[in-house]
């Protein structure tokens, strides 16, 4: 009898029908069914938060345009130097004390330099951030849980930069809001990605930016009945993190992939199944998901040093990082240097925020047949183009529009022009490194991207105060980091309709496989 029963049991674990994540979601749950998309949008709404707290500083601390005089002293003596030549006391904001920091701390003139270093050390804080959460979610916590935590700190480290009595416990809590915010962006992407097919990487990655747009587009919403309290501001972009997280991520499912990378293949298997049903689909009985190789408990505690001791992987992601500083460069400094292009502060926000829309479009098109390669290289190039354009702008109309504060619709034009190109770019190049590297290191190279871009980023705001004094020079800087961006980029391998592989070993070996059977595949591995 017990013979019989061992023999039964041989007979139904040979007849299993074993598959890797990706074959079951290409054959049995869908590339992009219903549920995929319900889960993607849902997770991508968070990407409105990251970029609330990212941006709002273009609006808390950025320096009023309007003051006036309080005595006849200020009238007389106030025609050339502006305010710096003033005694203070005699001239006011007229936005008020309380408007900006700038305003409120007195950050001009002499001091005009300690104003960069709040969102400085904002992105400081998301670089150190990137590498902790990235780590977080593919060693111990998962995806899920790491955007679950980074929202309710970004609520709490938001709420309590409100409070800041001065500059120096106001930059330290914006060091703390971008360390929390790092995890939101790596994680939801991931997440998104790995849970669709290859033909849809590209575009569901997307729809995170979209989001990130829609997020930037309400800040001048949120800014401008806000416009005489900076700190109120702040209080109100600290709701949404901690609702969303409470209300909206009970509703979304760990990614089966990390799952599985972790030995948990029947949650996995679970994952699957509700998305296959949701879908109308049904996965078969016999299913099991095929062990990725080299998994063990102990493989966390290697992943961090395995990228960097694999040479090809190690490699690719210096030349992701190098490339990922040029962008975040750009990117968030042709944000931040908006006030340096005499319009409308809300106005001009808003005409960028709504350039990332065709920005976003225009990805999402070109994903689903162009080379990844080329479209992140044109696309960084493109924008560097624009910004060498408007130092002629700069130079040609910079003393009538400092006299006049009028800008120019045409440099407005080209600005907005490259901003989208950048922003084109930052999209891309995050799908770009989610296929460049498998499951078990996916996160960590994500992060490490994070934490390039926000490297450049933590620079950004120093040029752009430079900008305050040679809007020329600051677009020229601009211009050369975006071509060095583009030429980095040519020599990443191609990815497009690739698999998202699960280790660093299956990968190596399935790469070399197909540089065998193809030269000019464009999957070099380095050495």
């Amino acid at each position: 009898m017990e013979d019989g029963a061992e023999e039964q049991l041989f007979h139904e674990e040979s007849c299993q029908v074993e598959m890797t994540v990706e074959e079951v979601i290409e054959r049995h749950v869908g590339s992009l069914g219903l549920s995929q998309l319900v889960q993607v949008v849902l997770v991508s709404l968070a990407w409105m938060f990251d970029s609330q707290n990212t941006l709002v500083t273009i609006f808390t601390d950025a320096q009023p345009s309007e003051w006036r005089c309080k005595a006849e002293a200020c009238s007389d003596g106030g025609g050339g130097g502006g305010v710096c030549g003033l005694l203070p006391g005699t001239w006011e904001w007229v936005a008020g004390h309380g408007s900006t920091t700038i305003a409120e701390w007195g950050l001009i003139c002499n001091h005009k330099f300690l104003a960069a270093i709040p969102t400085s050390l904002f992105f400081l804080g998301s670089l150190l951030g990137s590498g902790v959460s990235g780590r977080l979610a593919d060693a111990y916590l998962g995806r899920k849980k790491t955007v679950v935590i980074s929202c309710i700190l970004t609520s709490a480290t938001a709420f309590l930069t409100s409070l800041s009595p001065n500059l120096c416990i106001y930059a330290l809590l914006r060091f703390a809001n971008g360390f929390a915010r790092s995890g939101i962006g790596i994680c939801c992407l991931v997440l998104s990605t790995e849970v669709v097919g290859h033909k849809w990487r590209g575009q569901v990655g997307q729809y995170g930016f979209f989001f990130f747009t829609t997020g930037f587009l309400s800040l001048p919403l949120i800014a401008y009945p806000s416009r005489s309290s900076w700190r109120n501001v702040y209080r109100i972009i600290s709701l949404f993190p901690v609702s969303y997280s409470l209300l909206i991520l009970p509703f979304v499912s760990e990614s089966p992939r990390w799952l599985l990378v972790r030995g948990r293949g029947q949650e996995a298997v679970d994952v699957l199944n509700k998305f296959a049903r949701l879908n109308g689909k049904k996965l078969p009985q016999n299913l099991r998901l095929a062990n990725p190789g080299g998994v063990d408990e102990g493989d966390a505690i290697k992943r961090k040093k395995s990228l960097w001791s694999t040479g090809w992987a190690a490699k690719r992601m210096v030349m992701v990082m190098l490339a990922g500083f040029g962008v975040g460069f750009v990117y968030y400094g042709v944000q931040l240097n908006v006030e340096n292009l005499s319009f409308n502060l809300y106005l001009t926000v808003a005409i960028n925020a709504i350039m990332e829309i065709p920005a976003v479009l225009i990805g999402s098109v070109l994903l689903s047949f162009t080379n990844r390669r080329l479209l992140f290289s044109s696309s960084i190039c493109l924008a560097g183009v624009a910004c060498i354009v408007c130092i002629f702008f700069s130079e040609a109309g910079g003393r009538r529009r400092r006299e006049e504060s009028r800008g120019s619709w045409p440099q407005l034009s080209i600005e907005a022009i490259g901003f989208m190109a950048a922003s084109t770019a930052f999209d891309v190049l995050y799908i770009y490194c989610v296929e460049l590297f498998p499951t078990n290191v996916r996160n960590f190279a994500v992060s490490m991207l994070r934490q390039s871009l926000m490297l450049g980023a933590s620079i950004a705001p120093l040029l752009v105060v430079v900008g305050r004094l040679s809007p020329a020079r600051s677009f020229l800087i601009f211009g050369i980091l975006s071509m060095v961006s583009g030429l980095l980029g040519m020599s990443l391998p191609e990815t497009k309709n690739a698999p998202l592989y699960e280790t660093l070993e299956q990968q190596e070996e399935e790469e070399k496989l197909t540089c065998l059977a193809s030269d000019d595949s464009g999957l070099e591995l380095g050495k």
